[in-house]
């Protein structure tokens, strides 16, 4: 009996951060935590993707910032928000931002998958 095997892969995007989190586009002033993150307009989709859940790596810088990621390192975000014109996949809280790099790069390269 032949065995299905799934395999999921990640997409290749650009992260940036963001400090004030309330409100949201998809929360109001309900207060969600600081593993979160918004989304660009790419991703929007009129705020069908509310409430998804994405595993974020940091694979590498978008600028000459050397070395931004922490290897070995990924963080899982909640989209609460909208990130409209902000030139970046996921606009990361600086909290999820500073777990998988340093934050000095301001914004950089990743792997992300829900």
């Amino acid at each position: 009996m032949a065995s299905l095997i799934s395999m999921s892969f990640a997409t290749l995007g650009t992260a940036t951060f963001y400090t004030t989190y309330i409100p949201s586009a998809c929360y109001g002033s309900t207060p969600e935590g600081t593993m979160i993150a918004a989304a660009g307009d790419e991703l929007w989709d009129g705020g069908k993707i509310c409430g998804k859940t994405f595993q974020v790596t940091c694979t590498g810088p978008t600028n000459p910032y050397p070395h931004p990621c922490k290897d070995g390192t990924s963080v899982s975000v909640k989209i609460v928000d909208q990130c409209p014109n902000c030139g970046g996949t996921l606009d990361l809280s600086k909290e999820a931002f500073s777990t998988i790099a340093d934050p000095v790069a301001g914004v950089i390269k990743i792997d992300y998958q829900q």
